[in-house]
C-alpha cells in the first residue's frame, strides 16, 4: 500500500511522539507499505519554522531518505486539482495533500478530522 504522511503525522513519526496513533505507527513501520512525504510538508514546515512556531528537523532531506521514504514533488496537475476541491477546507497544504492523495490513488494518514469531508482514502 502507498500511504501519504499528513506533515503532522510525518512530525510525530520523527519525533516518536506519542500522539501518533499506533494504526499509523504500525502502517508507517510495515516495509509492505511505501511511505510518501510531500514537497507541501517541507515547504509548511518552513514557513510555520519562520516565526518559530515549529521546529524543522535538522537534515530533514537525509532523515526522510534513511526512514525509506519517498519524495513527492507538487506537479502543475496536483495544483490544478487542489484548488478545485470543494472549499470544506481552507488550509493550502491540507488542500494539496488531499490532491495529491487523491490524484494517486494513495492513502492519507492524519487526524485531520476535517479531511473526511472529502473522497480520499484516509487512516
Amino acid at each position: 500500500m502507498s500511504l501519504l504522511l499528513d506533515t503532522h503525522v510525518l512530525l510525530w513519526w520523527l519525533t516518536d511522539d506519542e500522539r501518533l496513533p499506533e494504526r499509523m505507527r504500525d502502517a508507517v513501520a510495515d516495509d509492505e507499505n511505501e511511505v510518501l512525504v510531500s514537497a507541501a510538508s517541507a515547504w509548511e514546515m518552513s514557513i510555520e519554522a519562520a516565526p518559530g512556531e515549529l521546529t524543522v528537523p535538522d537534515g530533514l532531506r537525509a532523515e526522510l531518505q534513511q526512514q525509506g521514504f519517498t519524495e513527492l514533488p507538487v506537479t502543475v496537475e496536483d495544483g490544478l486539482v487542489a484548488g478545485a476541491l470543494p472549499r470544506h477546507h481552507d488550509d493550502p497544504f491540507d488542500r494539496m495533500l488531499i490532491a495529491q492523495a487523491v490524484r494517486r490513488g494513495l492513502q492519507l494518514l492524519t487526524v485531520d478530522r476535517r479531511f473526511s469531508d472529502y473522497d480520499v482514502r484516509l487512516l
